[in-house]
Order: C-alpha cells, then sequence, then structure tokens
C-alpha cells in the first residue's frame, strides 16, 4: 500500500492529525466554552481542509473525526436533551460555483422542478424548542447533534418567544418542535460592551458569543438581564396538524402560533433568484439590526427534502452561503500612537496584512488606552481583527493560547510620537492629548481635515500633499492654504502644469463652501455636522456666531451647553483669530442660510427617512423634519410616527415598520406631511 507508507503520505497523516487535534480544540472553545479564539472562516477553512485530505486518503480516516462532528459534547453544567431528530450542522458554499455544484448533485436525484427557501444565516445559538399542548415545556442546545443540554429556565426569560402558542384550540398541535437561532441583536451588543468597559471587564467579541454567553449561564436571572431574541427557521414536528407539504408552509405555520420567523424569507424558481438574494444580502447585510453571516438555501418541498437525505453530518437539501469573511486572525506586529488635529493621542495597530472584509488590512484602531488594557493585546500576539462595511478596521482581542511566554504589555507613551512633548490623560476622560499647540502632527491634521470632504472639500489636497506643503514651507495653518501660487509649486515633486491648475481651481472653489461646511473645517473640538449646521442656520453669519454668547449659542438645535462652550473657547483664543483673519482676507465664504420660517407641523413626531429620496438628501430630509418641530432618529420604534420610503429602503426599517404597524409614506406623502402634518399615503 502507498499513502500513509510513503513520504507524501507520512506528510498527510502528519498533516492530519494536527488538523484533527485544531479542529477537535476551536470546536470545544466555540461550542462548548463559549470564547472562541480563532474567526469562524479560520475555523471553517481547518474543517474543509481536514474533510479534504480524509476523503483523498481514506486510510488516514478515523472514526468520530472532528472534521465530521456536529458541535460540541454537551457541557455537564446542564441536564442533557436526547434529539428525537438529529440537530445537523450545514455543508457550506463560499462561491455561486458552489451552490451550482450542489444543485447539479441535487438534479440526479430529483429531477423536475425545484423551489428553493432562501433564508438569511444568523449568527447566534441554534435552539430547539418543545411545545405540548401549545405550552413551551423544554428548551434545548444542539449540542453534538444527539445529546443537547437543556436550557428551558433560561430561554424561558426571552421575551419574544412565546410561553403559549397563539393558535386556537382546534388547531393546537399536541407536541411542536420548532427550531431556530438565538441571537443578541446589534444595539443590545453594543449597550452590554459599554457596561462592561465601565465596569473595566472583558469586552465580548462578536454579538453570537455575548448571546451563547448570556444563555448558559447557570442562573437564568442572569440571562433575564441580557436582550436576546430568536428567530424560528423551522418547523420539524407538529402532531395533530396537517403535516404542511413545504418548509414555507411551517413557517407560516410558526408564524400563525406566534413565533417570531425572519420576514426576509424568499421562495424562488431558479439558482439565478439564489444568486440574486445572496448578492443582495451580502450588500445590505449591515442595514439589519443583527448580525449575519451568509444565507442559507433549502429545498422548499419536504418530500424531495426525503428523497434527498442527508450525510453524517449535513443535510443534502440545505446549503449555507458564506459571505466573506468580516474577522481574520493575524500578527500585531506594532502598537502606534498617531496625534490627531485636536492633540488627541490614538494607539492604533500595525498589522500583518490580511484581507478580511473583502479588502487588505494592514493597520486597526485600538480606541484609546483603556481599549487596549481591556483587550489585552501586546505587539507579538495573533490578533482577532475585524471590518465590517465601511467602518474602520477594530482589533477585538488576542488569540492567548498563541501567545509567547513572557511578551511583554505594551505601556502607553507619555512623551508625542511627533513633537516629542508631553502627552497627558485628562481627568474624567478616556483620552490622551498631545498638549503641544505647535505639534507639526497636529498642524497637519487640523489642514487634512479643513480640506476634507466633508469641509471644504478641496480635491488634491491630501495627507501626503500638506506633509509636502508644510515641509517647503508653504503652510503654517488652514489659512496659508488660499495663499499658495502657481510659482509655489513649480518645481516641487508631483506638479505638472495640469496638477498645479487642478490643485489652484479646488482651492479657488472651496472659497464658496456653506458655512456649515467652513465650521467643521475649523477643528472646533465636539462640534460636529449637525451642530455646525444647526449655527450656521440659526445665527446666519460667522461673525454672529462668534459674537454670541455661550447661552444663545447652547440654545441652538444640536449645540448644547459642552459644544456650546468650546465653539466660545475657539473664538476666544489668538491663535485661532490669526487663522480666521487669514480666512476673512481669502474672501472665504463666512455667511449661511438663515432657518426660513416654516410652521412647526412636526411636533412631538419622530419621522424615520430610508432610501434615497429624488428631491432631497438624506440631511435636507432630516432637516426638514427637525425644522418642523420634530425628530428624525436613524431607527424605527414604537415612538416612530411615520418611515419615510424612497428608492432601496433599509429592509430591517420596513420590516420593524411593519411589525410595529408603523405608516410608510413615499416622497409626495412626505411632502404633504411637512406641510400639513397630516398623514395622507401608506
Amino acid at each position: 500500500m502507498g499513502g500513509a507508507d510513503s513520504v507524501g503520505g507520512a506528510d498527510s497523516a502528519s498533516r492530519a492529525d494536527e488538523l484533527r487535534r485544531l479542529v477537535a480544540y476551536h470546536n470545544h472553545r466555540y461550542h462548548a466554552l463559549d470564547d472562541p479564539e480563532i474567526p469562524d472562516a479560520d475555523y471553517d477553512a481547518l474543517a474543509a481542509e481536514l474533510r479534504t485530505l480524509e476523503a483523498a486518503h481514506p486510510e488516514l480516516a478515523v472514526l468520530a473525526s472532528p472534521g465530521q462532528a456536529v458541535g460540541a459534547t454537551p457541557s455537564v453544567l446542564f441536564a442533557p436533551v436526547h434529539h428525537q431528530v438529529p440537530m445537523m450542522s450545514l455543508d457550506n458554499a463560499f462561491s455561486f460555483e458552489d451552490l451550482v455544484a450542489w444543485a447539479k448533485r441535487m438534479e440526479r436525484v430529483v429531477p423536475g422542478e425545484v423551489h428553493f427557501a432562501c433564508e438569511l444565516k444568523i449568527d447566534g445559538v441554534a435552539i430547539a424548542l418543545l411545545y405540548q399542548d401549545g405550552r413551551l415545556v423544554r428548551a434545548a442546545t444542539r449540542g453534538n447533534g444527539e445529546v443537547g443540554e437543556d436550557v428551558t429556565a433560561n430561554v424561558a426569560t426571552v421575551a419574544v418567544i412565546p410561553e403559549r402558542l397563539g393558535l386556537p384550540a382546534d388547531q393546537m398541535p399536541t407536541r411542536m418542535e420548532v427550531r431556530g437561532e438565538l441571537y443578541m441583536p446589534l444595539a443590545a451588543f453594543e449597550a452590554l460592551n459599554r457596561q462592561r468597559t465601565e465596569a473595566g471587564l472583558r469586552l465580548f467579541a462578536n454579538p453570537r458569543n455575548s448571546a451563547a454567553g448570556s444563555l448558559r449561564q447557570k442562573d437564568p436571572a442572569v440571562t433575564a438581564t441580557r436582550e436576546l431574541a430568536y428567530w424560528a427557521h423551522q418547523l420539524v414536528q407538529a402532531d395533530g396538524e396537517p403535516a404542511p407539504s413545504r418548509h414555507s408552509g411551517g413557517l407560516a405555520l410558526l408564524e400563525r402560533a406566534g413565533l417570531p420567523v425572519n420576514p426576509e424569507l424568499a421562495v424562488v424558481s431558479n439558482l439565478e433568484e439564489v444568486h440574486d438574494y445572496c448578492r443582495h444580502w451580502e450588500e445590505h447585510r449591515h442595514d439589519l439590526g443583527y448580525e449575519i453571516d451568509g444565507v442559507v438555501v433549502k429545498i422548499d418541498d419536504l418530500a424531495q427534502r426525503r428523497e434527498l437525505g442527508a450525510t453524517s453530518r449535513a443535510p443534502r437539501w440545505a446549503m449555507a452561503f458564506k459571505f466573506p469573511p468580516e474577522e481574520r486572525a493575524t500578527k500585531l506586529v506594532a502598537i502606534m500612537v498617531s496625534i490627531g488635529k485636536s492633540g488627541k493621542a490614538t494607539p492604533f495597530a500595525q498589522l500583518e496584512p490580511v484581507v478580511v472584509g473583502g479588502s487588505t488590512v494592514g493597520l486597526a484602531s485600538l480606541h484609546n488606552q483603556d481599549q487596549v488594557r481591556i483587550k489585552n493585546v501586546r505587539p507579538g500576539d495573533t490578533v482577532l481583527v475585524r471590518k465590517a462595511g465601511d467602518v474602520i478596521p477594530e482589533v477585538l482581542g488576542p488569540v492567548l493560547s498563541a501567545r509567547s511566554e513572557g511578551l511583554p504589555q505594551w505601556v502607553f507613551p507619555t512623551i508625542c510620537p511627533v513633537c516629542g512633548g508631553p502627552l497627558v490623560r485628562l481627568p474624567g476622560e478616556s483620552d490622551t492629548f498631545c498638549t503641544n499647540l505647535d505639534c507639526a502632527g497636529q498642524r497637519l491634521q487640523r489642514i487634512v481635515h479643513f480640506a476634507s470632504r466633508g469641509a471644504m472639500d478641496i480635491e488634491g489636497l491630501g495627507d501626503a500633499r500638506v506633509a509636502l506643503f508644510l515641509q517647503h514651507g508653504l503652510l503654517a495653518d488652514a489659512g496659508d492654504i488660499y495663499t499658495i501660487k502657481a510659482e509655489d509649486l513649480s518645481g516641487l515633486p508631483g506638479f505638472g502644469q495640469q496638477s498645479v491648475a487642478n490643485l489652484l481651481d479646488a482651492i479657488d472653489a472651496s472659497r464658496r463652501r456653506p458655512l456649515a461646511n467652513l465650521l467643521v473645517g475649523l477643528s472646533i473640538r465636539h462640534l460636529g455636522d449637525t451642530g455646525a449646521v444647526g449655527l450656521a442656520r440659526a445665527l446666519g453669519h460667522l461673525d454672529r456666531i462668534e459674537s454670541a454668547s455661550i447661552e444663545g449659542l447652547a440654545g441652538v438645535e444640536g449645540v448644547g451647553p459642552k459644544i456650546a462652550t468650546s465653539v466660545a473657547e475657539f473664538f476666544a483664543s489668538p491663535r485661532n483669530q490669526m487663522v480666521l483673519d487669514k480666512l476673512r482676507r481669502a474672501g472665504v465664504n463666512l455667511e449661511g442660510p438663515t432657518a426660513p420660517a416654516v410652521a412647526r407641523t412636526l411636533t412631538g413626531c419622530s419621522v424615520v427617512v430610508t432610501g434615497t429620496l429624488e428631491g432631497w438628501s438624506r440631511e435636507d430630509a432630516e432637516a426638514a423634519v427637525k425644522a418642523r418641530g420634530g425628530k428624525s432618529p436613524g431607527s424605527v420604534s414604537k415612538k416612530t410616527t411615520a418611515v419615510v420610503a424612497g428608492r432601496d429602503p433599509g429592509a430591517a426599517k420596513l420590516a420593524t415598520a411593519t411589525e410595529l404597524g408603523i405608516p410608510v409614506i413615499d416622497e409626495d406623502g412626505f411632502t404633504e406631511l411637512l406641510d400639513t402634518g397630516r398623514l395622507t399615503n401608506s
């Protein structure tokens, strides 16, 4: 025989042993300890490599290989529950080609028309619910697929899971088993981690981890303090009720019974529609109030499912289409400190580059000194990195099992890395600042911010060019931008005749930016877009803002005492006055639109805007609501008066509005609402 007796076989046997050890270890940490050390994508890669290796070398396969395992051995903390129908795992597809290959395998067994039920793959904890005569009698985890853990008392504290089913007595199944996913909404996860930060406790890495940790508490009272939710996604058994012939029919029954069923279910008739569904939710996954990591594609017809059957670990009639991973593990090379426009010293991670969230990441945020301490990350660690959508990449924490012995803890510096001045942590604040106002790092960032898109929007004046101009003495502050001449740029690297003209045109165009943009560009501490727009609308001229009292500034909507004090301190600074004088001499626009006199038609109302409107930008639509006395929050709640839906609205907002009975109006209805305060179409 060849295989393990050959050199290559020996290597394969060694690798198989190593993979079995790694998969078993990480399987236990994920399912039993609720404390994973590596991202799902890294675990999936290890398990897939092991299954491929065992398939290619059957002589290396062992009984009960962790590559074929479902879940993990149940904890002794909870009573065991034997599942009458095993709770299996799902096979994964990482590309549309994988889905096509799966469908072709099915065609050999169930030729003819096939309908696919597409559902969001919730990143949570699998839970089976058992109802007897309509009453919840047991809730169990997946465990190892055959035996789970009895977590009934803990699940009973989850508000959205009904204690009794809401079916009429003549339709009530004598026994009904439901399976679904227990999860923690993003807002609850963020609130929980804020509490833990304030208490100096270790943070949860992600919502799935926090949901699992909250569920598997010995004391249900602890679980009750955590906001958990549930989506039912499978009717397993319903005795005494005519059995639905389709999966979608089973979900409809669950919904009638009062169980929460995710509204994004779609039943489609071909793989192109499956692909469209997957592509849509990969793009819009961050519109939801909970985390998903893919799409589950199932055969809708239950008879066809029975023909397809299952392998030892997964049904053949379902496939999990996994989105590109947003968490990966990589090496933390160093922790550096950057100096911002206000002097804030922010630690950041220099990483071995890794592809995460669809792009290569080499730098990631560490926020502040306290976060570095709480996360306990050290240069040389293997760390978990997360990048979700357009959010700045963030280091979540270390893989402690991979830490080298004696690796020293990182200490926040006391000296500015740019100017050598002192770094000072202000009393009662989590941030540390360079106190040297002449720090070159601050000066660079203030000018870059002034020229940025959200401020004066001077195209072509980014970090590299500002640094070049500082080096050659062309700039000392933002006011000097308007004194730059063509002859100043001649001969500088990267500046030909056309690039000089383009930059000077961009600088000239910026003189006409709205007053609110100028206020943002001045880097006034605590003053953001909303406050800047409010000041420009309410006072109408930079001179009136400068001469206003703190009380007068604080009375402007979106400002308040803290921002007002900061604005007044900014204008009282002689250094800032020098910059303002340069801007005045340069002819920069100092006037803004005063708030028009409009009727307060929306006093006490809350209007949420979602999607793209034809006649309004999102900011203008929200400003119009506020000008009429209303509020325009970013999420839908019971207090919402109406949801304005434009093109491509957020699905989660519409679903919540439907669930709560909130009127959804179009752009014409929005105009009518602004004018009259009345809802005319919904």
